[in-house]
């Protein structure tokens, strides 16, 4: 309980930082927070048209280097909770691999599009769906060390041959991204989108202190957890932490012209 304490002072704490945005902070209130540890971002280039198929047409796919870029991030989820609430054993602590691009909606706010969200927690996928609107599946997964490695599996229950299988340990001092980099256009994002079955666009703003990356070594295995191939060896980071507060979604207004 006392490590679930200091992680909810950490997360009251991030708000005192926000000069790193690229815009302000939402008027309205907060309404959940987490902590996120041993986190690992795996990122392929992919074509743009590739992943356009798999993204709403009111987003653009944004690009760096030339390319799209579709990342798959490894967590484990703690302390999670809504605003003005503890932790709640059993259900707070959970492991999360969520597959994901970047997209820029018409009215230029940058952010993030989750093709899926693959979760340990019932509680959580459930959460996820309803009041997020995201594509969330309940998955068999561990995050186990073995000495200087993290060993990530993670397989989707009820769909065959969904999974991924990888290990990574650090190679590298913590970083954090220069403005404009690569690893910030990666990492850096403030705003997850998500549409409803009608197709109404829906964006959560988020935030949390610069990430504190880690160059990395990994070993990728199985990806077919993604919707689209992978080709090449990805580039990765890993993070040991990170404190997270999020909005309610709210609808994204449409720009006419």
């Amino acid at each position: 309980m006392i490590f679930q304490l200091d992680s909810v002072a950490r997360q009251g704490r991030s708000l005192e930082r926000v000069e790193h945005r690229p815009w302000p902070l939402p008027a309205g209130r907060w309404v959940m927070a987490e902590t996120r540890e041993d986190v690992l971002f795996a990122h392929w280039r992919v074509p743009a048209e590739e992943i356009r198929r798999h993204v709403p047409d009111a987003l653009e796919v944004e690009t760096h280097d030339g390319s799209a870029w579709l990342g798959i991030v490894a967590s484990r989820v703690t302390a999670l909770r809504a605003r003005g609430m503890l932790p709640v054993p059993g259900l707070s602590s959970f492991l999360e691999l969520d597959v994901r691009t970047y997209v820029r909606a018409a009215d230029g706010k940058p952010g993030i599009w989750l093709l899926s969200v693959d979760a340990s927690s019932g509680f959580a996928v459930r959460a996820g769906r309803r009041g997020y609107r995201l594509p969330c599946f309940q998955a068999r997964m561990t995050l186990d060390r073995a000495g200087e490695w993290r060993d990530v599996e993670c397989a989707r229950s009820g769909e065959r041959g969904r999974v991924f299988s990888g290990r990574y340990r650090v190679a590298g001092e913590a970083f954090q991204a220069r403005p404009g980099s690569l690893e910030s256009f990666l990492a850096e994002r403030y705003c997850v989108y998500a549409a409803s079955d009608a197709g109404k666009l829906y964006r959560a703003e988020i935030h949390h202190a610069p990430w504190p990356l880690q160059p990395t070594e990994a070993e990728i295995e199985l990806t077919s957890i993604a919707p689209l191939e992978l080709r090449g060896e990805p580039l990765c980071h890993a993070s040991e932490r990170q404190d997270v507060v999020v909005w309610p979604p709210e609808p994204v207004p449409s720009i006419r012209g």
